[in-house]
């Protein structure tokens, strides 16, 4: 690679050049640059890791061995030699036999410079982009339902309580068979109770009382918790970072997140298997950034909790609406558990995703780190 060099500053004698592989080897997106024949003459560093192949085996390689058969990739580096002109696509499923999956990604595709026939390709995956445009979708959603929550606990729960004082009545008179009926009345009218119940959580808009909270401390209770009861036939595995600082929020609420993730996940592996896994991680990603909507600021999401499982998988068709309320694979479910465990880790300033196929199923929820202060103090406490 040539050295490009800077224009001289009037304030200083000289530069130190920049070198241009440093600076391509830099890019956080995957860059390939084409020759004749799709031969592959360079591979970034980002883009050995997209392929999962070094630098020097891409290099040995043709694109069309890489990418599947027909693949979208090809035919825009056909255009651009062809009209020896940028194409860009958007939302493009790129799949590889290296991928376990297809890949959503955007392809951006040019000429080089005073080089006929070469052409630089980038690729920008699109998930974490789209995980921040689904969460704010899932927050809406959970929004909506908190209006219909206030509504439903005074609307609702008041004429229930009134049916059911009416059946208990009506109980005392009737014979042995009618009873039965009677007996309905008022566990159907509890069960909507119940699920009311469930509901006027949503409608809480207070602001979470916040503290740096040992999210390891929450998965070990969690985890004891499983163990002596839905999951006591599952192994639980840890993966954790010890080094990962405190996460500013509730602890109890925490709980009741990571609580239904892993009850979700062991109800997905089923009490029959023998081989049934859940895996709880937690890591450090500094690079994770949510815009705020409406302000300029940007705020980082560091610590990755994950929640893993080799159950059966959640269904294709029902990934894009997983967070929203009453949606469930369950026979029996009420479809809140997940819009409720989207809001709170929302009102922990988080965002949370689901990644899925058969035996293997991940709940991300990515949240940001207690100020240093506080996690000195609350240290100082321990």
């Amino acid at each position: 690679m040539s050295v490009l060099n800077k224009k001289q500053s009037p304030n200083r004698a000289s530069h130190t050049p920049i070198d241009a592989e440093a600076l391509l080897g830099a890019l956080p997106h995957p860059l390939l640059v084409i020759g004749d024949g799709f031969t592959i003459e360079y591979a970034n560093t980002a883009a050995e890791d997209f392929f999962q192949m070094s630098a020097e085996v891409l290099c040995r390689r043709t694109l069309t061995e890489i990418v599947a058969f027909g693949s979208p990739l090809i035919a825009l580096v056909e255009q651009v030699q062809r009209n020896d002109t940028t194409v860009n696509e958007y939302g493009v499923e790129l799949g590889s036999y290296r991928f376990e999956a297809p890949k959503l990604v955007d392809l951006f595709g040019g000429p080089l410079a005073e080089q006929p026939g070469r052409v630089m390709i980038m690729l920008q995956q699109r998930s974490m982009a789209h995980m921040i445009e689904r969460q704010l979708t899932h927050r809406g959603a959970a929004r909506s339902v908190s209006g219909l929550a206030a509504v439903l606990a005074h609307e609702i729960k008041n004429p229930l309580s009134g049916i059911r004082g009416a059946a208990q009545l009506l109980e005392g008179d009737r014979l042995d068979s009618d009873r039965t009926l009677t007996q309905l009345i008022c566990s159907e009218s509890d069960r909507i109770c119940k699920l009311v119940d469930r509901m006027e959580i949503f409608g809480d808009e207070r602001p979470i009382q916040r503290e740096p909270v040992n999210i390891h401390d929450v998965l070990d209770h969690v985890k004891q918790l499983a163990r002596t009861g839905f999951a006591r036939q599952i192994k639980i595995v840890e993966n954790y970072d010890p080094s990962l600082p405190p996460v500013p929020g509730s602890r109890d609420k925490l709980i009741q997140v990571f609580l239904n993730l892993v009850k979700n996940a062991a109800e997905a592996i089923g009490g029959d298997r023998a081989d049934g896994q859940i895996t709880l991680s937690t890591s450090f990603r500094p690079g994770v950034r949510l815009s705020v909507p409406g302000s300029q600021a940007r705020v980082s999401l560091p610590l990755e909790i994950a929640v893993e499982d080799n159950g059966a998988g959640v269904p294709a068709d029902l990934m894009p609406h997983l967070f929203d309320p009453f949606v469930t694979t369950k026979p029996s479910g009420t479809g809140l558990g997940l819009a409720l465990v989207a809001k709170i880790v929302g009102d922990h300033g988080g965002i949370i995703e689901c990644d899925s196929r058969p035996r293997l199923t991940v709940f991300r929820a990515l949240m940001p780190m207690a100020d240093s202060e506080a996690a000195q103090e609350q240290q100082g406490q321990a």
